[in-house]
């Protein structure tokens, strides 16, 4: 698991250029894929997991334990116990 609560931007910080994002923040850290900076960009992640293209197995485990931290962070519930639920 890469994003972790310090590692995220604070809920009332504004970042408008991806770029400044550490990787730390991103789903899929290695390709900078799916930002979680905030709840909303959490469920998003959530609801286009199976559209990541590029990506290895591992890297959707490791996507999704991010997604998972970061939901607990900001509050949002996610149902699913596995990445592989998320696949359409």
């Amino acid at each position: 698991m890469s994003c972790k609560p310090l590692g995220c931007p604070a809920p009332n910080r504004v970042i408008h250029n991806r770029a400044e994002l550490p990787e730390s923040v991103f789903a899929f850290p290695k390709q900078r894929k799916e930002p979680l900076t905030d709840a909303d960009h959490v469920r998003n992640a959530l609801a286009r997991f199976d559209q990541v293209e590029g990506v290895s197995d591992s890297d959707r485990d490791l996507a999704f334990a991010n997604i998972k931290a970061a939901a607990a962070y900001y509050g949002v519930d996610v149902r699913k116990n596995s990445w592989r639920d998320l696949m359409r």
